[in-house]
């Protein structure tokens, strides 16, 4: 992997890891929909440090989301659980930013934070891997 792809992998990788801090926190502090929209922002500056490794550029949510089955799971790069926990992330962040007079319930965004987590893990597993066979 060239060190650019390599840099920006790192910087979105960095800016997930911010994102998840703030999502527990949020949780810790019962703003739920506010939790579940930063976890949602951390799986998605993951998914884009993993396109970002093969090379691939997608600056819309939609194209992330797509790119990231395309190029990443499809080819058994990444377990298809992980995109099924970025279109879940996504859709529960619409609802939590958009959708007034639908509350989150503590259990739900406790998962979205969880998944977050697990997510970003496994990105980095993904990343470390890339680099080592580069």
């Amino acid at each position: 992997m060239s060190k650019k792809l390599f840099d920006r992998a790192n910087k979105e990788v960095e800016r997930a890891k911010k994102a998840l801090k703030s999502s527990k926190i949020l949780l810790d502090s019962e703003l739920f929909e506010d939790s579940i929209s930063r976890a949602y922002y951390s799986v998605l500056h993951a998914a884009k440090a993993a396109l970002s490794v093969k090379g691939v550029d997608a600056d819309t949510h939609e194209g992330v989301r797509r790119m990231f089955g395309l190029h990443l799971v499809k080819n058994g790069g990444i377990a298809k659980e992980y995109a099924t926990i970025l279109i879940a992330e996504q859709e529960d962040r619409e609802i939590g930013d958009y959708a007034i007079g639908i509350e989150i319930p503590k259990d739900r965004a406790a998962k979205r934070v969880d998944e977050a987590g697990k997510f970003l893990s496994e990105i980095e597993k993904f990343i470390n891997n890339s680099l080592n066979q580069g």
